[in-house]
């Protein structure tokens, strides 16, 4: 089994992904912060881009897109955000959606309201 580790910042004490086999890549919490911060940006639906922004960035450094996720967790201290979310979240997709569990959390770090892991699997070429 081989494993590509995807590491956008050594100081931290995480991966950002682990691609096996060149195949199937596990993604670490991420945030939806400021670029280059730890700062959650005042608006959520920006903090939602930001997060998704993200997610793609981590995915194409595997060589995959958001249209190869298979699982996410969203992790919300207030669940009420939901309805919000989905009408961002929705705007990054153009196929089928991943499976996908919204989970009410405790404070995220930094005072973030959504923290996403998840799973995606190369698509066949």
């Amino acid at each position: 089994m081989s494993r590509k580790y995807i590491v956008s910042n050594p100081a931290r004490p995480f991966s950002d992904a682990v691609l096996v086999d060149d195949h199937t890549l596990y993604l670490s919490g991420r945030l939806g912060v400021i670029p280059g911060t730890t700062q959650v940006p005042d608006s959520i639906d920006q903090e939602i881009v930001y997060l998704m922004e993200e997610l793609r960035s981590i995915l194409h450094e595997a060589g995959m897109t958001l249209n190869d996720l298979v699982s996410l967790q969203i992790f919300c201290p207030d669940v009420s955000l939901w309805e919000q979310f989905n009408g961002v979240y929705r705007t990054f997709f153009d196929g089928p959606l991943p499976a996908r569990a919204f989970l009410g959390s405790g404070p995220l770090l930094f005072g973030a309201h959504f923290e996403v892991m998840g799973i995606a699997v190369k698509s066949a070429s």
